[in-house]
């Protein structure tokens, strides 16, 4: 029972923070939420770590954020005084104690003697991203949890190239915290003592600026938007987050002047009052933003998530209901106006790249193959889209075009290393502007891409699985998949399968294997003798399981029905398991 020995070594502590000691005091009548608490460490990733606030080890607090900053502290010392002086830039987002977090990073690094630029007040992502390569800083955080739920916060970890750290930086900076043992007993700086020496820095209006300049360099069409820009009507939520005021700065540096802002979702709120997710990808959170839409008959409605990373985009279906977009269909229409104008102007490298994951919409090779252009495949997650671009970088072998991923993130312009909701919202306001001059819409402009490379349709399905039991539960059904690998699923063959853990590349028909030269992750991905596919991973910031599925039909009624039928027969195995 080695959490109640924890969770009593937390009680006894006589500095404990009031609200803390009077959640955990509280918690002690119910074993099983003190066990969850305490049963293990908040697991830090190759991404930084993500739970739900409130006393534990198991928990986001001041303690296990200053054990997290002591493990980059201590990082960063190891690389020399070079790297400490170049410090960490540090900002945060609208979430319960995302300023206290934040402050507490500064703190902790400060006690080392590293250098913090910590934001003034919330930004998005992706500009702390930008930040870090604009001062050359050497490392990078951010808290936030993106958009999960109001309980839930975060502590996110960037490099000196402004992505998410490699996997083995990451490696050492976990090794550094798994040697932490007691993340009471670590000792901060004093803030006014890190001011007065010139450890922590405030930083806010000469950055913004810095990455609006940069904005205006991924418009590729300024006359276009010049002839139609006034007359695009827009309605943009920021989901009570960090959005607000650079999406409208970018809007308007466009040229996009006709933007009504939802105001009950305009203020930033940690509870997300008016949402039960502040999450774009959900039509729930379009609700207040369709409202405004049909008031003013609007081309399009935008949302940004909390840390303004993703972009969510509705537009009317031929019904004239606003219906929002997936990821993988903004995708193919941000990609194929990018292509086709770049190619027109005369831009079009021809080295160039398109970068998506593994669960990404196939359609965006297809579009990508028809320009002459290579797409190249990644594990989930954009920090390994960030990873690429600097391999590019580094090498000259190739030019960036677009990364994307299913989940709405997205990112043209390589200034930040990360998805970029800013970017994506004026850049979809600019395809937008480019069908209306056609007098179409987005979603016209989506079907015209289908007739032409085929009715590509995409689905996933979560399953929430919490605690311990939950933890055991993924990795068993993941287990069951990969040494029971099915024949046939709804009456298709299975012909290839991936396993990324393995690294191994099966296909079921010729008993074949090839090497899969990515790296490895608990993920399988299943080709079906149609061209169907679905892969299965454990999400890397929530207690889920995540399956995806990816067919393509010859119309839209047929990809409807091939994509039901799949999902139906993959879900009927996993029901069976859990």
């Amino acid at each position: 029972m080695l959490y109640k020995a924890k969770a009593n070594h937390w009680l006894t502590y006589k500095q404990l923070h009031k609200d803390l000691r009077n959640q955990l005091e509280k918690a002690q009548l119910e074993e099983n939420v003190v066990e969850d608490m305490f049963y293990r460490n908040l697991e830090f990733g190759t991404g930084g770590m993500r739970g739900e606030l409130g006393p534990g080890t198991n928990r986001m607090n001041i303690y296990t954020v200053r054990k997290a900053a002591k493990g980059l502290a201590c990082y960063i010392e190891e690389q020399g005084a070079e790297a400490m002086n170049r410090g960490v830039v540090i900002a945060y987002d609208s979430r319960h104690q995302s300023p206290e977090f934040a402050l507490e990073v500064a703190k902790t690094v400060g006690q080392h003697g590293i250098k913090a630029f910590l934001f003034n007040e919330l930004r998005p992502t992706p500009e702390l991203s930008f930040a870090i390569r604009y001062l050359n800083a050497y490392a990078g955080v951010v808290i936030t949890a993106s958009h999960n739920p109001p309980e839930y916060n975060g502590f996110k970890l960037y490099g000196k190239d402004g992505g998410q750290i490699t996997p083995n930086a990451a490696e050492k900076i976990i090794h550094y915290i798994d040697g932490i043992h007691d993340e009471l007993q670590i000792k901060v700086a004093n803030k006014e003592e890190l001011l007065n020496e010139g450890l922590l820095t405030y930083i806010g209006e000469e950055v913004d600026h810095a990455y609006l300049n940069q904005l205006k360099t991924i418009q590729l069409n300024p006359k276009l938007v010049e002839r139609v820009g006034k007359d695009l009507k827009l309605v943009y939520t920021p989901l009570h987050g960090t959005g607000n005021k650079p999406v409208r700065e970018g809007l308007k540096g466009f040229g996009f002047e006709n933007v009504k802002v939802v105001s009950e979702q305009e203020m930033p709120d940690a509870n997300f009052s008016t949402v039960k997710s502040p999450n774009p990808e959900e039509h729930e959170a379009f609700e207040l933003a369709i409202r405004y839409g049909k008031e003013i008959e609007a081309d399009v409605l935008m949302a940004t998530d909390p840390d303004a990373d993703r972009l969510g985009v509705a537009v009317k279906n031929l019904e004239g209901e606003y219906t929002v977009l997936t990821g993988n269909q903004m995708g193919a229409l941000m990609l194929h106006y990018l292509l086709k104008t770049k190619k027109e102007n005369g831009t079009l490298p021809t080295n160039g790249m398109v970068i998506k994951t593994i669960v990404t919409s196939e359609i965006g090779r297809e579009i990508a193959a028809e320009y002459g252009v290579e797409t190249l495949d990644t594990l989930t997650g954009f920090k390994y889209i960030g990873e690429k671009i600097n391999e590019f970088e580094q090498t000259g072998a190739n030019s960036f075009l677009f990364g994307y991923e299913e989940s709405y993130g997205y990112l043209i312009g390589d200034f930040v290393r990360d998805k970029d909701a800013v970017q994506s919202a004026v850049f979809a306001a600019e395809v937008a502007a480019f069908y209306k001059e056609q007098n179409k819409s987005l979603y016209d402009g989506l079907y015209e891409i289908f007739s032409k490379y085929g009715y590509y349709k995409e689905g996933l399905k979560s399953i929430t699985l919490k605690g311990k039991d939950g933890t055991e539960q993924i990795t068993s059904i993941l287990s069951w998949f990969r040494d029971n690998t099915p024949n046939e699923i709804g009456g298709l063959k299975v012909e290839i399968v991936e396993d990324y853990h393995s690294s191994q590349c099966r296909n079921l028909l010729t008993g074949d294997e090839s090497e899969i030269h990515l790296p490895t992750s608990n993920v399988l991905k299943f080709y079906m003798e149609n061209g169907s596919w679905f892969c299965l991973r454990p999400s890397g910031t929530e207690p889920k399981i995540k399956l995806y599925f990816g067919v393509k039909g010859s119309s839209n009624v047929e990809s409807e029905l091939l994509l039901e039928e799949l999902q139906q027969s993959v879900m009927e195995l996993v029901d069976y398991l859990i």
